[in-house]
């Protein structure tokens, strides 16, 4: 029955609009409408962008850097994408965490040398009894020390919410001042039809503080968020 309602609904949008482009005498894809479409969103203009996050990318960084820790991740710095892996496992020994790790299918991730490492990994999504998860990031928020995570078999979704410690490794160059770039980023990268299902925003650990008005780390995700930034 619902269903049968959301086709009558669909029917009835589409008789409304077929009316309208009649009574203008249009179809909908003449290439001057086309075009006024596209120059009115390239130059909508812009809502309140916050100034903290602005600058070039080494006051980018920094602020990014400060405003995660602010949010109580753990945030370093790394030389290369190839320092990742001895960095992850020094953070596992150092939070008496198992060598145990579940990461996607990114290519950046599988080109490290984890065999090098005393760590068990595992590919795919969590499923839910994973301890220690590693993601890449698809971008890093500087105006909030807040990560943009998008989903997909590189990175699947379930990695950022499901076990206790969330490793995210997020390149240096892809930190953007602010929540606006990130959205452009996304439309540059990935283009029309082909963004991703889901794009998290993820700052700090999980947390809830409706208990008595006491923080709870972990309450819905992870209880630990370490942060990898990789020049």
């Amino acid at each position: 029955m619902a269903r049968q309602k959301r086709g009558d609904e669909l029917n009835s949008r589409r008789a409304v609009i077929a009316n309208i482009r009649r009574a203008l005498g249009v179809v909908g894809d003449e290439a001057p409408r086309s075009f006024e479409v596209e120059t009115r969103l390239k130059t909508a203009p812009h809502g309140v962008v916050p100034e903290r996050g602005q600058g070039d990318l080494a006051a980018r960084s920094a602020t990014f850097k400060a405003e995660a820790a602010r949010a109580q991740a753990s945030v370093v710095e790394v030389a290369t994408l190839m320092a990742v892996p001895g960095e992850i496992v020094r953070y596992l020994r150092d939070m008496n965490c198992p060598a145990t790790l579940c990461m996607g299918e990114d290519a950046r991730l599988a080109a490290m040398k984890w065999s090098e490492t005393p760590l068990e990994i595992a590919h795919g999504p969590s499923d839910g009894l994973d301890l220690n998860a590693l993601s890449f990031a698809f971008a890093g928020v500087a105006e909030s020390g807040t990560l943009a995570l998008v989903s997909g078999p590189d990175n699947p979704t379930t990695l950022n919410f499901l076990p206790d410690n969330h490793v995210v490794v997020v390149k240096r160059d892809d930190i953007v001042a602010d929540y606006e770039a990130v959205f452009a980023k996304l439309r540059a990268v990935f283009g029309k039809g082909g963004a991703p299902r889901t794009l998290n925003f993820i700052t700090g650990p999980s947390r809830s503080g409706d208990i008595e008005q006491t923080l709870l780390l972990g309450a819905h995700g992870p209880r630990r968020l370490h942060i990898v930034v990789a020049g």
